[in-house]
């Protein structure tokens, strides 16, 4: 029983305003809050086509919104090149004349209740960072004596890492006596004659902008001393006895003391009058003293010691830790209060050095005696007092800023929710009933509920329940819970009321008085219930179920089901069962229980109702068909007794069905004709008759391998690689089975530039259907092979046919492997080459080219072609080239076919003065360059024996197509086919290779790759001076040479 009446629960709600301020509907009005802004700085990328500038607030009546750069009024819609926001104060800046729009922005948001400020958006445009051009003396020093290499480099777009490394991009090797500072110069304590070299170059990388810019290198001569004096220590890195340094709290510390003096010095850090045991790293050979993340424990005096035997120096420093302006708590609050009440608005923050606190209202700096410090006090407030408050806190070091809506404001309550609301919830989970109210000053909400069960104790009920601001929570909803609740906010102005319908939802109640009747048939019944409750959601389906005892007894399973508006259900029975029913309900919450079984129910044993299904007919064997179906299921049965005839004939040629009664699900008719097609059909039969008439389906006895071959092979070379091949087809009688296709299968005899040799390389393709053609890719030039074609089926491979001899046309060579460039003169140059690794036909010599290049556009001034006579020669003389000058060479090796790929290399002519490389060395250059040619020829032709030897099996078509494109071969792209081979051949690729050049007075470079494998991999530079393969990771062209001097070196 429920109890009517009015018992009420009264729950009070305290309305509070959260931390992130206040919650005012938009119906109400009240000033611009900004939801939505860009925080600073903004760096503009090369790679960016747009910034956009985010200003978004929201207020009423609705903010308009304007900006200022520098100080100074700024106007967005003004500028074509500016796309604004029609929306809020948003903005968008293209790609193009980024630099007029460098500077300090901030956004204001206004109404008519006040203005809502953004801080500082500060838009950086870098420009490209790049090393001057100049001109450097070399440093010339004694041995023994200090050297400062200085890099000075250009500023970027963090973060910014330096190298050092020579021309050839050796990195500089470092130790305590050579090391780099963190401002990127190369500091030497005491100079070796080791030292000694012409190339030492500064790299600056910006990962961020993908940029590495390189300095001019520098040339250091050390003058040997018979004796090196010993030389007591001092600093090159930092000057003086002292250094004060500040640090932000949580920066990392970096305190570094670079030495010079002989023997290199020693250096030790101290703490004074602390431990700096577990806080301090150090690196860079004890040069540098490291602190992740400094805090305030960390301020004092540091102190670091240089020391040999000859003596020692020491520098002391002095740090200072800071910080940037922070909220002790948190920002300030907005508030929501009424005429004639006092408010406060506390600025509590903290930072180091003090923070100078400036109080804006509505983005004006506010004077006078409301402003109290840290506090704006305002006492007995009126509505003209709303407004917008901002509180910045600044130092040296940053800044804070917070924007306070003061809404000042007499409201009677408003209830936000809908009245009449409506929730729906399943018994025994929670819910959830919002009552969203705004006043002012804050309503104390009750919640007034009828409908409690007499039984249940008011502690239990409390417990239940839960209030949350505007929230109120029931856990384990149960039916007494379903019913009318009423919010009611009160003030001492005026109330108001919401109600919300609350209804509990459950699975339906089991169906009831199940009931059998029969329609003139024991197997055709009807079944009738009654339903449940559906517990406030409608019944979508009612399900019925059965239970037999003869095969499964005691296991239910699904038999019908029934729409939800209908109470009864017609039921078709297998025969020769006794059965019992039951019925459950499904509604949106779930199933419901099961009603009770209805009585038993017999049916009488008929004949089977329908046949097996699935037939399948397969020819495992060559005189067998092998049929097999899928059985009748024990209920189908109708009756005891169950079998099936098999019947079959020959398909057209014979009329009379062999049959064979069998009881399992499958049978073989053996001493079959080989793949002659059958119909089939198979019937169903009990004790009391047939099932009905069986429908005929159609297969094949088994298959057995092809007889015949193909017969007229013909074979069309269409170029070097590729050939055509036909054939006519064997006829279908022989193929005996389902045809596959055809293989083709080659062999590769021997080459023709080698007839002695045997090479007995096999090679196939699969060619699927019917045809009667193939394009056959992946022949070797200058080759003699055989040809077969054979037809296969399920079963296997037919006889090959007669085989067909061709050969192959001569083609064009490989890529020359290797080519140098050395002993070069005013007007002269020596290349020196190796052959070939495939000749691909009879080698008749060499076709090169040679171009004089303008240094500075890179572009071709002049060229040249030479034709060298005689395969055997592997190295050639230029003269009559021009002095101190770049010149660019490509070198092929060629056929009767044509040339191949040319091999690229780049080198320059000495001057009169003899730059680039010295008369003293050009003797032993030129010997050594000769001799790692002759090594690394040596080691190719190892290596194209191996291959050599290994070779066979598939060929790799893709990988040949790659290195020979061929136009015909192309075009001939239209024939599908698979291939398969006992053994794989992978022709050997060479590395291609990059040149490289440099000056040693030329200016800035940069590249634009990425940095990604900066630190693996080989690298080189252009022309210009840019850092490419090192810093990109890619495959380039190039050369091998050994450096000489100040001169361009590559690698």
């Amino acid at each position: 029983m429920r109890l009517e009446g009015s018992l009420q629960l009264v729950l009070l709600l305290a309305l509070t305003w959260r931390a992130t301020g206040l919650r005012i509907p938009l119906e109400v009005e009240q000033p611009p809050t900004i939801v939505n802004h860009t925080l600073g700085p903004i760096i503009a990328l090369p790679f960016d086509n747009t910034i956009t500038v985010r200003c978004q607030a929201i207020g009423n009546p609705p903010p308009e919104y304007r900006w200022t750069k520098d100080g100074q009024a700024f106007f967005p819609s003004n500028s074509s090149k500016i796309r604004p926001d029609q929306k809020n104060g948003t903005f968008v800046l293209h790609k193009k004349d980024l630099f007029q729009f460098q500077g300090k922005y901030k956004c204001f948001a206004s109404n008519k209740l006040g203005t809502s400020m953004t801080e500082e958006i500060e838009i950086l445009v870098p420009s490209i960072p790049k090393f001057p051009k100049e001109t450097l003396n070399p440093f010339v020093v004694k041995e023994g004596e200090p050297i400062i290499l200085k890099c000075n480099p250009p500023e970027g777009v963090a973060p910014r890492q330096i190298y050092w490394m020579s021309l050839d991009l050796q990195h500089i090797e470092q130790d305590e006596r050579v090391s780099m500072g963190t401002d990127g110069n190369l500091y030497f304590s005491n100079a070796l004659q080791k030292d000694s070299r012409p190339d030492y170059c500064c790299f600056a990388a910006f990962p961020t902008i993908r940029t590495i810019v390189q300095k001019t290198a520098m040339a250091v001569v050390v003058q040997s001393c018979s004796v090196t004096q010993l030389r007591i220590p001092s600093l090159l890195l930092p000057s003086g006895v002292q250094t004060l340094k500040v640090f932000l709290k949580g920066e990392a510390v970096q305190l570094e003391c670079i030495p010079e003096g002989y023997p290199t010095p020693n250096v030790t850090w101290m703490k004074m009058g602390g431990n700096m045991m577990g806080r301090v790293k150090l690196s860079n050979f004890q040069r540098l003293l490291s602190i992740p993340a400094v805090e305030e424990r960390d301020q004092g005096k540091y102190m670091c010691t240089a020391e040999n035997s000859a003596g020692k120096a020491v520098h002391y420093f002095d740090v200072i830790v800071e910080e940037p302006p922070k909220w002790l708590t948190e920002p300030p609050r907005s508030q929501l209060t009424v005429s004639g009440s006092d408010v406060h608005i506390k600025c509590s923050v903290s930072g180091k050095p003090p923070p100078v606190i400036t109080w804006r209202r509505n983005g004006e700096i506010m004077r006078g005696e409301r402003v109290l410090e840290d506090t704006v006090v305002l006492h007995n407030v009126r509505p003209e007092d709303s407004s917008v408050y901002q509180c910045e806190a600044s130092n040296v070091h940053g800044s804070l800023l917070a924007n306070v809506n003061i809404l000042v404001i007499n409201m009677a309550p408003l209830i936000l929710t809908r009245d009449y609301q409506e929730y729906a919830v399943v018994l025994g989970e929670d819910v959830h009933m919002n009552c969203s109210v705004f006043s002012s000053p804050p309503s104390s909400i009750s919640c007034s509920y009828c409908n409690i069960l007499k039984h249940f104790s008011t502690i239990l009920f409390i417990l239940r329940y839960f209030v949350d601001d505007d929230m109120l929570q029931i856990l384990n909803v149960n039916l007494s819970d379903q019913g009318v609740y009423t919010c009611i906010a009160r003030t001492s102005l005026d109330e108001d009321a919401a109600t919300a319908l609350l209804t509990v939802l459950d699975v339906p109640d089991a169906p009831t008085n199940l009931e059998i009747s029969e329609n003139g048939n024991p197997r055709n019944i009807s079944l009738s219930w009654i339903p449940g409750s559906d517990h406030n959601s409608s019944v979508t389906e009612f399900v019925v179920e059965y239970e037999e005892s003869k095969w499964e007894p005691g296991r239910w399973k699904e038999l019908q089901k029934v729409v939800g508006n209908q109470a009864t259900a017609e039921l078709a029975l297998h025969g020769h069962l006794n059965y019992q029913f039951r019925v459950y309900a499904v509604n949106a919450v779930g199933p419901g229980p099961p009603s009770e079984p209805t009585r038993r129910h017999e049916t009488p044993p008929a004949p089977p109702e329908r046949n097996p299904e699935n037939v399948k007919i397969q020819g495992h064997l060559p005189y067998q068909m092998d049929i097999s179906w899928e059985p009748l299921l024990p209920i189908e049965h109708n009756g005891p007794g169950l079998e099936y005839k098999v019947s079959y004939r020959k398909l057209g040629v014979e009329d009379e069905w062999r049959e064979h009664m069998v009881k399992r699900h499958s049978f073989v008719v053996r001493n079959t004709s080989t793949f002659v097609p059958y119909e089939i059909k198979i019937q169903s039969r009990n004790s009391d008759g047939w099932g009905p008439e069986p429908k005929v389906v159609t297969g094949y006895s088994g298959e057995d391998v092809p007889t015949a071959a193909p017969r007229d092979i013909a074979v069309e070379v269409i170029n070097t690689t590729i050939l055509r091949v036909s054939w006519t087809q064997v006829p279908y009688a022989t193929v005996r089975g389902h045809l596959g296709g055809y293989y083709v299968h080659w062999v590769r005899g021997k080459s023709l530039l080698n007839p002695n040799k045997v090479l007995d390389e096999h090679h196939a393709m699969s060619f699927p259907g019917k045809r009667s053609h193939a394009i056959v890719p992946g022949l070797e030039p200058f080759s003699e092979y055989k040809l077969t074609v054979n037809v296969f089926n399920n079963k296997g491979n037919g006889p090959k046919s007669d085989p067909v001899t061709f050969s192959t046309p001569e083609g064009v060579p490989q890529q020359v492997p290797i080519l140098t460039a050395s002993d070069p003169h005013k007007d002269s140059i020596r290349l020196v080459w190796g052959p070939p690794l495939e000749a691909n036909g009879v080698l008749s010599g060499y076709h090169l080219q040679y171009h004089l290049i303008n240094e500075t556009s890179l572009e071709v001034l002049h060229s040249q072609e030479v034709n060298i006579s005689g395969p055997d020669t592997t190295q050639w003389q230029l003269w009559g080239l021009k002095e101190g000058s770049l010149y660019r060479f490509h070198l092929s090796a060629c056929t009767q076919a044509g040339c191949g790929p040319a091999q690229a290399e780049e080198s320059r002519t000495v001057t009169a003065e003899g730059k680039y490389s010295g008369s003293d060395f050009s003797t032993q250059r030129w010997f050594i360059g000769t001799m790692c040619a002759v090594a690394l020829l040596t080691l190719i032709a190892l290596m194209a024996c191996f291959v050599r030897k290994n070779k066979g099996g598939k060929y790799a078509v893709k990988e040949k197509e790659d290195l020979h494109p061929d136009l015909e071969s192309q075009e001939m792209n239209d024939d599908t086919f698979n291939e398969y081979s006992d053994s794989d051949e992978k022709p050997l690729k060479g590395s291609s290779q990059c040149s490289l050049n440099g000056d040693d007075t030329a200016g800035d470079s940069v590249s634009r790759d990425s940095l990604v494998d900066y630190a693996d991999g080989g690298g080189e530079f252009n022309e210009d001076g840019s850092f490419i393969g090192e810093y990109s990771g890619r495959k380039q062209r190039g050369s091998v040479s050994e450096p000489s001097g100040p001169g361009p070196v590559r690698a």
